[in-house]
């Protein structure tokens, strides 16, 4: 049987931490003088904490020394490990473990890719961090998504290439970067958001078992270049 790698983006994928990162943000924007709303919290999908709190600070016209910033980025994080300190596997998205255990089965490489710095403890809590060959997170890399590091790294730690590589992304910038490592870009969510993906499933209860099948035998192919 053939063998692929499948890396899979965390916030949004597997479990849905963005609405913890949401009522941190807000906390510390509302702190700040500055409203913060849904819609913003979406464009900081797959985005590190550094520019979060930079996009955060532009939006509310605010400026901030070094020391300031650096002791409100603690805070932010403080205020998500303890929303995420009470996760348990009933966070786990739809079917995520059904792939997962598939994929198991079939032998197949699995990795994680993801800007969470708190991507392993995540994985404890839920319950899953043995299901993953290799994990990648925003301790390990550089530079964040759109960049291509953090996918070609789990490639890398895989010992898979690039075009034998899958990944599960729920970000246009996670898109992006799969599509410029020259993976194959699974969108989960909006088709209207995540369309610069070659496939895009709502959710994993979306998504046939014989599409990860046709993955792995190579009669699903990347779309778009």
């Amino acid at each position: 049987m053939n063998k692929k790698g499948f890396i899979f983006d965390l916030d949004g994928v597997i479990v849905d931490t963005a609405k913890y990162h949401f009522l941190a943000w807000r906390k510390l924007a509302n702190g700040l003088g500055i409203d913060f709303t849904h819609e913003e919290n979406e464009q900081l999908k797959g985005v590190s904490r550094v520019r979060s709190l930079e996009k955060i600070l532009e939006w509310g016209g605010k400026t901030l020394s070094q020391e300031e910033f650096t002791s409100i980025m603690a805070k932010k994080n403080e205020e998500y490990l303890n929303y995420i300190s009470k996760m348990d596997a009933s966070e786990i998205l739809p079917d995520v473990s059904k792939v997962l255990e598939f994929l198991e089965e079939k032998h197949q490489a699995v990795a994680l890719g993801s800007a969470s710095k708190n991507a392993r403890p995540i994985l404890e809590k839920v319950s899953l961090l043995e299901k993953f060959n290799a994990i990648v997170d925003g301790n390990d890399v550089a530079k964040a998504k759109p960049d291509p590091e953090v996918f070609l790294l789990g490639a890398k730690l895989l010992n898979m290439q690039p075009q034998d590589c899958i990944v599960f992304e729920d970000s246009v910038a996670g898109v992006k970067a799969a599509n410029t490592a020259n993976m194959i870009s699974i969108g989960i969510g909006e088709k209207d958001v995540l369309h610069e993906a070659d496939y895009v499933f709502k959710d994993f209860t979306e998504m046939p078992q014989e599409f990860v099948e046709a993955i792995i035998s190579d009669k699903v192919t990347k779309k778009i270049n």
